[in-house]
């Protein structure tokens, strides 16, 4: 072989390895797989997960934005002090038109809900999932 053929096939060989690795990382950030931390905050008597965790409800829609600061922070309290602890799993904005503000969580024994709050943080309804 000439010195052209094995630059040729060692280039070809570092791209098919670029796509594969490129691939794996789409393919794991969309199936939600890989590492997430948890939040260090606790709310309540309850607990907080990494709000890009999927669980029962699906992963996070295009039209609902992610809670942050102190709206985050009386969304939660509101939720787990409703629901009488459990772990929040992220919250959100809601646009289904429910209220202004969702968070999903996980009761203490396991079943899954998603709590309603509106623009005052005053819960208006507990959906179980």
């Amino acid at each position: 072989m000439d010195r052209n053929a094995v630059r040729r096939v060692a280039v070809m060989g570092a791209v098919m390895v670029g796509i594969a690795a490129g691939s794996y990382g789409i393919a794991s950030a969309a199936s939600g797989s890989g590492s997430s931390s948890a939040s260090s905050s606790a709310a309540a008597s309850g607990t907080t997960q990494s709000q890009s965790a999927p669980h029962r409800w699906g992963g996070q829609r295009s039209d609902e934005t992610l809670l942050t600061g102190e709206a985050k922070s009386k969304v939660e309290a509101a939720a787990l002090a409703r629901v009488g602890g459990g772990t929040i799993v992220r919250v959100e904005t809601d646009a289904d038109g429910n209220a202004a503000y969702e968070a999903h969580m996980t009761r203490s024994d396991g079943t899954p809900v998603t709590v309603y709050v509106n623009r005052d943080f005053e819960v208006v309804s507990v959906e179980r999932r």
